[in-house]
């Protein structure tokens, strides 16, 4: 229950509504309570109507025998037999325990003259009248309860979604995603139970247990310590079996999210998949995963299953005893207990039979929602790595870049990427490093753009630590374009403009054409408008590559970061955005991260990285002058040329 703290700052949020539903509970009860007491006197009224009717038929000849000179009128019905004073003791001795309502209707009902026939019918529409009423309470309760969980729900996933997004990389490259969507999706659902049918149904079933207990104990005491005394070996299953509830739903918890990753990574690899011919392989880890939760979940509806039969057999336990020590005490005459004390505890014991049922179901959703809670507040008490400074410092670049003497280890692999990397960009300079897979290249963007901070050393844009600066101002002043393409299910259009605060068709057009997809796009029948699929499915590697490049190229700020975004490209698509950058990088600082050597290109300087450290700098020809590491990937890349071109001969 402890878990289930986190959710308490949404019901004060929803206050009100949570307390109106718990007014209209009370009242929805109160109404219902008063049943019992009404059908108790109409019993009582029967009873005494039938025997008085036996008393005049039987007393008038026996009078008459015994005393034959007697000449008394006899009375014409079984009311008339009765006295005013008679009948005055009976209905106070009634209603002596009844509520207020209840006492003030049986008064008026027999101050009037009306029959007896009459008087029944009068209660039987105030019967209707009261479930009518208890009915339309109970309308509102849910109307209350259950839409203010709806709005719980609403904002739980709101604040799972806002703190995903704070969330660094690192996180995610330790959590599948298969896991992050069943926590908001499943979990925040097992939630939403307990913050709206559990709540209600707890609310009615302690009402309508504190309502009945409260006239059963005032009309015989005695008797209702009797019939409820199976309510405490109730209690002691419930705490037992929670137990095993809480344990087993945690547990199936976590498989539903290894099953969730396992559809979620099929899906998207589909392609793969098929190409290997691996369905059937698929399908066979799936089914092993889902048979495992199968098998948990079915041992923990078996759990489950123990309460109802319980509820029922203790509440059938309780009906017995009320009728066999209620009858009991009618017969001797003992505690005043008579036909309709019997039957208005029947009805309060029928009336107790769901509130007392779904104590387990409400301690069932209880439990579950601890142990989802218990999942949610995992991630939602987990800090971003890569947060704010107190004071964060917001102003506009430059351009001017240095890193001196950055160390990083990745924390997840322990991977050395970079041992002591120091480089000066000023602005406007246009620098290309290059170097093998896996020698640091990428890990450079990713520390210029904050999203993991190095181990040791710093890095200064316009001579400001970036962890000084505004994170959201930091990453919004630089372009990046990474070299693993994510493209949204969304039209061209709106995958370029990706990043702007505001639509421009003049500049996602501009954009795709320094992209040099431009006229690609215009060939499609929808043309920008294009919707592209998951991913961007309906799209070739280069195609997509482009788009990419263009969203990059779209924001226009003074830094400018391409990782390694041309290697889909053929030849002479190459040269053309070759072509377009050069005109588009015109007094921009740009970072040119790549494994390719672009000798198109004049750029200011060229960085040679071999395991996370430089080994070479200097201009395309200082470089080959060298005759080092740069002039032996430079011979690779131009023989992987001519032996390309002489395949295609």
């Amino acid at each position: 229950m402890n878990h289930l703290k986190a959710v308490n700052k949404y019901f004060w949020r929803y206050r009100w509504r949570f307390l109106l539903g718990i007014l209209f509970v009370i009242l929805s009860n109160y109404f219902r309570i008063l049943s019992p007491q009404v059908t108790g006197y109409v019993v009582n009224s029967v009873e005494r109507e039938l025997r008085d009717s036996i008393i005049h038929k039987t007393t008038p000849a026996n009078a008459t025998a015994a005393h034959p000179a007697a000449t008394a009128p006899v009375p014409q019905t079984a009311a008339e037999a009765r006295t005013a004073a008679t009948q005055l003791q009976d209905d106070k001795k009634d209603t002596a325990n009844y509520d207020i309502l209840v006492k003030k209707f049986i008064r008026t009902l027999n101050t009037g003259r009306a029959s007896f026939g009459k008087k029944i019918a009068i209660c039987g529409i105030t019967l209707l009248l009261l479930a009518l009423i208890g009915g339309f309470f109970m309308f509102l309760m849910r109307q209350t309860i259950i839409v203010m969980s709806r709005h719980i729900e609403f904002d739980q996933k709101n604040e799972i979604y806002a703190h995903y997004q704070q969330l660094d990389t690192n996180f995610y490259k330790t959590h599948s995603t298969g896991d992050l969507m069943n926590r908001m999706s499943e979990d925040v659902s097992r939630v939403r139970m307990y913050t709206g049918p559990a709540i209600m149904y707890l609310a009615n079933l302690l009402v309508t247990i504190g309502f009945s207990l409260f006239f059963m104990l005032r009309k015989d005491a005695l008797l209702t310590l009797y019939v409820l005394t199976p309510l405490p070996l109730l209690a002691l299953t419930i705490y037992y079996v929670n137990t095993i509830i809480h344990r087993r739903s945690e547990r199936i918890q976590a498989l539903l999210s290894n099953l969730t990753t396992n559809a979620q990574e099929s899906y998207s690899g589909i392609r793969v998949i098929k190409s290997f011919v691996q369905e059937r392989a698929m399908l066979r880890y799936f089914s092993r995963n889902s048979e495992e939760y199968r098998k948990n979940a079915v041992n923990l509806a078996k759990v489950e299953s123990i309460y109802f039969p319980s509820m029922g057999l203790m509440i059938g336990l309780s009906t017995l005893l009320t009728i066999m020590i209620g009858g009991i005490y009618t017969i001797y005459g003992r505690h005043n207990t008579d036909i309709g004390t019997i039957t208005e505890f029947v009805i309060y014991i029928t009336m107790l039979t769901f509130p007392v049922s779904a104590i387990g179901w409400v301690a069932s959703m209880v439990q579950r929602a601890s142990a989802s809670q218990k999942r949610l507040n995992e991630f939602l008490d987990t800090p971003s790595q890569i947060q704010d400074p107190p004071n964060p410092i917001k102003k506009t670049y430059e351009g001017n870049i240095s890193f001196q003497g950055v160390d990083f280890t990745y924390p997840n692999t322990g991977i050395h990427a970079l041992k002591d990397f120091t480089l000066d960009i000023k602005k406007g300079e246009k620098v290309v490093i290059i170097g093998r897979t896996g020698s640091g290249k990428t890990t450079i963007a990713q520390l210029l753009l904050r999203m993991y901070d190095p181990n040791h050393g710093r890095i200064l844009i316009d001579g400001t630590d970036i962890r000084q600066l505004d994170l959201r101002d930091l990453r919004r002043q630089i372009s990046y374009t990474p070299q693993d393409v994510f493209l949204f299910s969304d039209t061209i259009s709106g995958n370029i403009q990706f990043g702007l605060d505001q639509p421009d068709k003049e500049r996602v057009q501009r954009a795709a054409r320094y992209a040099s997809v431009d006229k690609e796009i215009e060939g499609f029948t929808e043309r920008y408008d294009t919707v592209i699929g998951e991913r961007g499915v309906t799209l070739s590697g280069g195609q997509k590559q482009r788009i990419s490049i263009a969203r990059g190229l779209i924001k226009d700020p003074e830094i400018v970061v391409f990782d390694d975004c041309l290697s889909a490209v053929d030849a002479k698509t190459e040269k053309e955005i070759l072509a377009n950058l050069y005109q588009y990088l015109e007094h921009k600082t740009a970072l040119i991260i790549t494994h390719r050597i672009f000798s198109l290109l004049d750029f200011d300087r060229i960085v040679v990285l071999e395991e996370g450290r430089i080994v070479e700098t200097g201009t395309h020809a200082e470089l080959l002058a060298l005759n080092g590491y740069y002039t032996y990937l430079y011979e690779q890349q131009q023989q992987e040329k001519e032996n390309g071109q002489s395949w295609q001969k």
